[in-house]
């Protein structure tokens, strides 16, 4: 379903749109996240998670996925703008988009981790955790260079 239209650009949670091998690319490539993952886990990933991108004209320019069980609890994850659509605004255009996601609508807890956008975030009511001692986690970052 298209989400939003903005100065040419579209955002679109149809999985049927997204390029899976340019998102795999950037993932494995580029990502500080998600280096030496396998495809077929970026393939289960999106199949599981609700997806929004954004494009101009047929090229995908930006890509995020919503992990969620529509009721209680979302996280947001990687959260892609390719680097040279970059500056144009289309990250906050996605970030209206998911905080406007029915996917999300009436959670009680919405997360995310980032390492260099805590600003981006901010605009949109993000804040560091309100109680960070009652948050624990396994975090395996090495995780795709251990498997076979």
């Amino acid at each position: 379903m298209t989400l939003a239209q903005e100065q040419g650009f579209v955002i679109s949670d149809d999985k049927a749109l997204l390029n899976i091998d340019k998102v795999y690319r950037f993932l494995t490539e580029h990502s500080t996240w998600a280096l030496g993952i396998p495809k077929v886990t970026v393939e289960t990933a999106i199949a599981n998670s609700v997806c929004l991108a954004a494009y101009l004209g047929d090229e995908q320019i930006a890509f995020c996925r919503i992990i969620t069980d529509h009721a209680t609890f979302a996280n947001l994850v990687d959260v892609i703008v390719w680097p040279e659509y970059r500056g144009l605004g289309v990250s906050k255009m996605l970030m209206k988009a998911v905080l406007g996601h029915p996917s999300i609508t009436g959670v009680r807890r919405f997360t995310l981790a980032t390492s260099n956008a805590h600003g981006l975030y901010r605009q949109f009511g993000f804040t560091a955790l309100s109680k960070p001692d009652t948050f624990m986690e396994i975090y395996n970052p090495a995780i795709y260079t251990q498997l076979g």
